[in-house]
């Protein structure tokens, strides 16, 4: 490191710069200004390469929105012409009445002779509710029944059933046979039907698509009518009507990509560039068609491509020459900082390798100097160097400390990152009987004795940090020696909410009490859920406490201590857990329930489970604000526990009644009646909050 005169001396040398005002930019700053200045001025010889991408984007705009507005022109007016065909089809049908069917002679009559309108349609059929066929009309002259398509059939029969118009899709394998067919049903006065009326257009017809519809073919563009399902309809090229648009370049792979969308027909055109081409297409909804326009647009523009190459290549050599320069003069300038940071980097290697006490030897050369910012960090580099040092011998004192800490405090502690020790007092390792080296670094969890019973304790450690964020409760641990030492053990994290930080844990062995709990006596006197002692228990060790105070006295008793306090708590809430997450959750709760009252009172008290969600908690020496305090810190800690199972957290309170024990009280159940009914008023009063009731003293 930086020896303390050294970087003092760089600290208190002033900069060139001194005189002038604060917002006078720096040396540095002021050439790299000078740089920016330059490209600014030589960027104005890339202005013609701006102009020439305009020009040639603004031509593409030209195209995209001509061809926009004909595929939508050509659309509407194929969707005015189906609609004028069913409005035609629809005069027909108003003009048969449920006589004619009956009769072909008349209906035969009016669709020869008596209505123009027929004369719209290349073919025409009249049908019966009963699928008879009356009327098969073709190019002016009648057909049998029999001669009629059965694709034309299927679409007579759908609109008998339906009762719905309908316009058919493609009918027929080749061109000049190419027809569609619009269905009318004959509906009655009262609405039922009773047949349909269908009309015939030829594909190629006036009336539909007539190949003067789409341009004589150009190389750079093309008008394409084709189905939903890719049969061409309308071509400039008549062989390629009724083949698949697939094969049409640029519009197959935008076909392709629709396709594979599955997208429905949309409303209005759209236009996107497929390789060099500029594909339009726009929807015909009733009979499903798209029109499409197609253009090179390659050779829409070459007369712009030879002015932009000319642009590019000059703009190319514009931007060569301006980085180049920019780069050099960048660099040369910039040289003071790449030294700055090469002596950085060797004082911080040397650190890395030095031990305490040798850091001035990485200090040791000079630094780049540079009027101006350069010397400016070179001076808090000094400075941080300095500081470093001392704070990092500041470290080493504290942690010399902490240690003195560790090894003659009673009491086991470790601290974890990511279940690693990496700190561990010598009373840990006592009980465990290893070295401090050798738990450093070892996986705390991995210590777990495995049960009898096949639980796995690692993974109730986790869902208690889980649901809980803490641990607390005891775990079997395997000694060096093979042996199982069970502690109750607290774990908590270092900083709250984040865990990455590490945890804190202390170890206490419990062995002894566990050998006891496992005596049949501790059951008889225990709830086995939360492991606090039940009613009777607590009952009768309530009784002995008011008989001793009784055969006391008020005057024997010391002047500072305080009558005692009972706790009746209940839990707020607890039915939604176990009506939403099942009882084994709501056991889960009980008993984290039970560490935190046991926690807080095992050292000035008793904690018992009374039934169901009702605990209990007497504190015999403690003074009435005491017993207040300890009521308030359950209350909040309770409020605070958010328990979260299978990713839903739950809002629990605490409802508390606190009863002083006042001098003259005898009966046990009076006392705890007089709890239970100011536990009662605390619910009332909006629950999670504490009241204070009284029992009348019995002489």
């Amino acid at each position: 490191m930086t020896p303390p005169g050294h970087a003092t001396a760089l600290w208190e040398q002033e900069s060139e710069d001194a005189g002038s005002p604060p917002w006078f930019p720096g040396p540095l700053v002021r050439k790299l200004l000078l740089v920016a200045a330059a490209a600014i001025v030589l960027s104005g010889a890339l202005a013609a390469w701006w102009v020439s991408h305009a020009i040639a984007q603004d031509s593409m705009d030209r195209l995209v929105s001509q061809q926009n507005d004909e595929v939508e022109l050509v659309a509407r007016l194929l969707a005015s012409k189906i609609e004028q065909s069913q409005k035609v089809l629809s005069t027909v049908a108003d003009s048969i009445t449920p006589e004619m069917l009956d009769s072909p002679a008349s209906l035969e009559w009016l669709l020869q002779q008596g209505l123009p309108a027929v004369r719209f349609f290349d073919a025409m059929q009249v049908a019966r509710k009963d699928g008879d066929l009356r009327v098969n009309l073709r190019y002016g002259k009648l057909a049998k029944a029999s001669d009629l398509d059965p694709a034309e059939r299927d679409y007579l029969v759908r609109t008998l059933l339906n009762g719905k118009p309908l316009v058919s899709g493609l009918i027929g394998s080749t061109a000049a046979d190419a027809r569609v067919m619009f269905t009318m049903p004959l509906l009655r006065a009262e609405g039922r039907v009773m047949g349909a009326v269908a009309g015939v257009l030829r594909l190629q017809s006036q009336g539909l698509l007539p190949h003067s519809l789409a341009l004589p073919e150009r190389s750079e563009s093309r008008l394409i009518v084709f189905t939903r399902d890719g049969v061409i309809l309308s071509h400039p090229t008549l062989e390629r009507v009724l083949g698949n648009v697939s094969d049409e370049p640029g519009l197959g792979e935008v076909y392709a990509q629709w396709r594979s969308a599955d997208q429905p027909l949309a409303t209005g055109a759209t236009t996107q560039l497929q390789g060099t081409h500029v594909v339009s297409l726009a929807s015909v909804p009733m009979p499903q068609w798209l029109v499409a326009r197609v253009s090179d647009a390659q050779a829409m523009l070459e007369p712009l491509h030879g002015a932009q190459r000319r642009a590019w290549w000059l703009a190319a050599e514009a931007t060569g020459a301006v980085c180049v320069l920019a780069v050099l003069a960048m660099v040369w300038l910039a040289r003071p900082l790449a030294l700055l940071r090469q002596r950085a980097r060797a004082v911080l290697e040397a650190e890395d390798r030095e031990e305490e006490g040798a850091g001035e030897a990485g200090a040791d050369g000079p630094w780049p100097r540079s009027s101006g910012e350069v010397d400016d960090v070179v001076r808090v580099c000094a400075r941080l160097l300095e500081s470093r040092r001392l704070g990092w011998r500041g470290a080493q004192a504290v942690e010399r400390q902490l240690q003195a800490v560790l090894d003659h405090v009673p009491l086991g502690i470790a601290l974890t990152r990511a279940e690693h020790v990496e700190v561990v007092s010598l009373q840990a390792c006592r009980l465990l009987g290893y070295t401090p080296a050798q738990l450093q670094g070892h996986n705390l969890l991995a210590l777990l004795a495995p049960q009898e019973d096949g639980v796995d304790v690692a993974q109730r450690v986790h869902a208690e940090f889980a649901a809980h964020g803490v641990f607390d409760g005891e775990l079997p641990l395997l000694r060096q020696d093979g042996g199982t030492l069970w502690v109750r053990a607290q774990g908590q994290p270092v900083q709250p909410g984040d865990p990455a930080r590490g945890q804190v844990w202390t170890l206490e062995d419990c062995t002894a009490e566990r050998e006891a709990r496992l005596q049949q006596a501790w059951e008889r006197t225990h709830d086995p859920l939360t492991q606090l002692l039940d009613r009777t228990e607590f009952k009768r060790r309530l009784q002995v406490l008011l008989a001793e105070r009784a055969q006391r006295g008020p005057q024997q008793q010391h002047p500072d201590d305080g009558g005692g306090v009972l706790l009746f708590l209940d839990l707020d809430h607890f039915t939604v857990v176990n009506d939403v997450a099942g009882r084994d959750v709501g056991d889960a709760v009980l008993s984290h329930l039970a560490r935190l009252l046991e926690s807080e009172v095992r050292q000035t008290g008793w904690a018992a489970r009374l039934g169901g969600d009702e605990f209990a908690v007497l504190l015999p020496g403690a003074t009435l604000a005491r017993g207040e305090a300890v009521a308030e810190r359950l209350r909040a800690a309770v409020q605070a526990w958010e328990p979260a199972f299978q990713g839903r957290s739950f809002t629990l309170g605490l409802s508390i009644g606190l009863v002083p024990l006042v001098p003259g009280l005898r009966e046990v159940s009076a006392v705890l009646h007089a709890a239970d009914m100011a536990c009662y008023e605390a619910k009332r009063a909006g629950r999670n909050r504490i009241h204070l009731g009284e029992v009348r003293a019995l002489a």
